[in-house]
């Protein structure tokens, strides 16, 4: 089979950067290899020691790609690949990979859609044929799918049991009004009930090309083995849709707005604070990365929770209203969200505008600059968290399959620790400026006590203070 194109370019980076004092830890990362098959689907490997490996699809499609009218069809999907295929039933499938000792398994996000197996080194052949297989010969039986329905509804019914799940949902909902980033990735009950197996084989044909596919994987892996592999079992996957299956990638617009699910017989209140982040591919993004660091976590129940440094932690332990405080920094492929979820006790007016205070007064004082040592301490903490989640093949496979979907391309570890030693103190104060300062705010809750939270104008008003 030929190959476009392979670059092994991180090994050169690797020793360039050397010379440049970055961290030792960054320079002994294996490089990522990289093919391109005639149909241009991608190949990507990352070879470790050890006896195991991770490999997987990952597919640049999820819920953002649905329509009102089938949103959950890429959940269903993920869920019905495993009932059987052309060439095996459920049952040969199931025994088969437990013959392996392999752990097989699937995700779906709003923007990616991944199937991947964990398997022994001379089980990896053998894992792509059976992906290929569930990809690109599921059967979709009409059985199967009602069969599914019913366990993808009590799926549901444990989502909504998750208050943290709900709230970030009702957060893309409020933060992305009528644009496709405000679906769920289960999708309404009305579409679940109503889904068709040529729903979802329209959708396979549609969203599954070559392109939008990337194989990726990490451990004992053998490069130039795994792009034969992918010629054998992935060189036929078409490189567009048939003719009449298309579909409108519409982009996704923040709007600030609130939504409030009031429930007094909750013990507390789940809210979540966002303000309009950035794109994976923003040259600002690490600096975005940084100022989550320079929030900090928030557990009452941590024995170091009071003696946390950063100024956010610690008046939140002062208060005495939080149970828990949590900065994220979500990004897509064309925006993103950057704010805090939080776990407080609202009792009355007071309580409820002291958390709303505490909450927005902190992130709104990143505009206002940062000390060398916070920044210094925030950048040792996004490495240490970085390299925690790389921690063996199947987060590493993951990182691969997410980075050349977002990226084009792997981003190695000598790179990313030179983005984020590059920021400094004038580069969060700019940044915060852009995405705080001032700009609208998305705010959703479920709990006791909401009744006391300020309004949209109360909380529009915090994004800002006045400067004299």
């Amino acid at each position: 089979m030929s190959v476009f194109r392979r670059t092994a370019g991180s090994r050169a980076l690797v020793k360039g950067l050397r010379h440049h004092g970055y961290s030792s830890i960054a320079t002994v990362q294996e490089p990522t290899l990289v093919s391109v098959m005639p149909n241009q689907m991608r190949v990507a490997s990352e070879a470790t020691s050890g006896e195991t490996a991770t490999v997987g699809v990952w597919i640049d499609t999820g819920s953002r790609y649905e329509t009102d009218a089938n949103n959950g069809v890429a959940h269903f999907l993920e869920h019905i690949a495993f009932k059987g295929t052309t060439k095996r039933s459920q049952l040969q499938l199931e025994t088969e990979v437990e013959n392996m000792g392999a752990h097989l398994n699937a995700y779906t996000s709003r923007e990616q859609t991944v199937y991947y197996a964990k398997v022994l080194k001379k089980d990896v052949p053998k894992a792509v044929e059976i992906l290929s297989d569930i990809l690109l010969n599921s059967t979709f039986s009409k059985a199967a799918v009602n069969r599914e329905r019913d366990v993808i509804l009590r799926e549901m019914e444990e989502v909504e049991s998750q208050i943290e799940e709900v709230v970030f949902d009702r957060l893309h909902e409020v933060a992305y009004v009528g644009t496709p980033l405000a679906r769920t990735i289960l999708g309404p009950e009305e579409n679940i009930s109503s889904i068709t197996a040529d729903d979802i084989v329209k959708y396979v044909k549609t969203h599954y090309t070559a392109p939008r596919m990337v194989l990726a994987a990490s451990g004992a892996i053998n490069h130039d083995e795994l792009v034969s592999l992918a010629g054998d079992y992935f060189g036929g996957v078409p490189m567009a849709p048939p003719d009449g299956y298309t579909f409108e990638d519409t982009p996704s617009l923040f709007s600030g707005s609130d939504v409030r699910d009031y429930n007094d017989d909750m013990p507390s209140a789940h809210m979540a604070f966002a303000f309009e982040g950035l794109k994976w591919t923003d040259p600002d993004v690490f600096t975005l990365m940084l100022m989550q660091s320079l929030l900090g976590v928030y557990d009452s129940k941590s024995a170091g929770a009071a003696h946390s440094s950063t100024p956010l932690t610690v008046a939140l332990a002062n208060s005495g209203l939080f149970t828990s405080v949590q900065p994220f920094c979500t990004c897509y492929n064309d925006t993103g969200l950057f704010g805090l979820y939080a776990t407080a006790n609202l009792a009355g007016y007071h309580e409820a505008q002291e958390v709303q205070q505490i909450l927005q007064d902190e992130m709104v004082s990143l505009c206002t600059g940062v000390s060398d040592e916070d920044l210094a301490k925030a950048k040792s903490s996004l490495k240490l968290n970085m390299l925690m989640q790389m921690d063996g093949s199947s987060p590493t496979a993951e990182e691969i399959g997410r980075q050349m979907l977002t990226f084009g391309r792997r981003m190695n570890l000598a790179e990313t620790w030179a983005r984020i030693d590059a920021v400094d103190t004038s580069d969060v104060k700019r940044v915060a400026d852009k995405v705080i300062w001032d700009q609208e705010v998305a705010f959703a809750a479920v709990g006791a006590g909401l009744k006391y939270m300020g309004d949209m104008n109360s909380l529009r008003r915090g994004t800002f203070w006045n400067r004299y």
